[in-house]
């Protein structure tokens, strides 16, 4: 760890919202993704704060009516849609991210995905990329909750690891750019030939599969 924070206390001290909203703050800092055998990947907290990235117009383009953005973060993908015409809310639970995505031209709200969440059973697209996929350790889970979100021939849009990507759930921590890190919290990671399963499991099913520019993604909907 950097910045003499590399106690235990340290390391079970800071929420994740708290170090992934240091980042987003920092200029140039870097966050990283710290997993339980010691590996630290890098997070591109830089990427998302910017403009669109290579790979988010072929996700955009499918996004032909009400998007729900899960995870909007800085909301690029949002604010987007919104410049393009297409009605657009982002959610994300860390108030500075959504603060983020207001000043770029994004309606956005900061919401749990498992609360409350306005347009229940309305949305034409609900988009979980940047991995959000991962988010509370259990794709099945999330799956089924972001189901019931859509309109009947609604469709769920994810963004994948790519080939060879083990999927499953695991626990990981957030190293911010002061040296924070966060207590462990769930996450999961889901690879291309992961998810037909997992969307099965949740009442959903494999409606199409892409790869742009090294991204992988996939989109799923309804089982009749």
């Amino acid at each position: 760890m950097t910045g003499g924070r590399s106690t235990t206390a340290a390391v079970h001290r800071w929420c994740p919202t708290a170090v992934y909203e240091a980042a987003l703050r920092s200029v140039d800092g870097p966050l990283w993704v710290r997993h339980l055998d010691g590996r630290r990947e890098p997070v591109p907290v830089d990427q998302w704060r910017g403009g669109l990235i290579p790979g988010d117009a072929s996700l955009l383009r499918r996004c032909d009516g009400p998007t729900l953005d899960v995870g909007c973060g800085p909301g690029r993908l949002t604010a987007a849609l919104t410049a393009r015409g297409v009605p657009a809310l982002g959610i994300d639970v860390a108030p500075f991210a959504v603060r983020l995505a207001r000043r770029a031209g994004a309606a956005a709200l900061c919401r749990d995905v498992f609360g409350r969440v306005p347009g229940e059973g309305r949305w034409s697209a609900l988009v979980l990329a940047d991995g959000n996929i991962g988010i509370g350790g259990d794709p099945v889970r999330l799956l089924a909750r972001v189901a019931g979100l859509l309109a009947p021939a609604g469709r769920v849009l994810i963004e994948l690891g790519p080939p060879g990507t083990p999927t499953g759930p695991s626990l990981i921590r957030l190293e911010g750019p002061d040296g924070r890190v966060s207590r462990s919290f769930p996450w999961s990671l889901v690879g291309t030939e992961g998810i037909a399963g997992l969307a099965a499991a949740a009442g959903l099913h494999v409606t199409e599969m892409w790869c742009d520019p090294g991204r992988h993604f996939a989109a799923l909907g309804r089982c009749r």
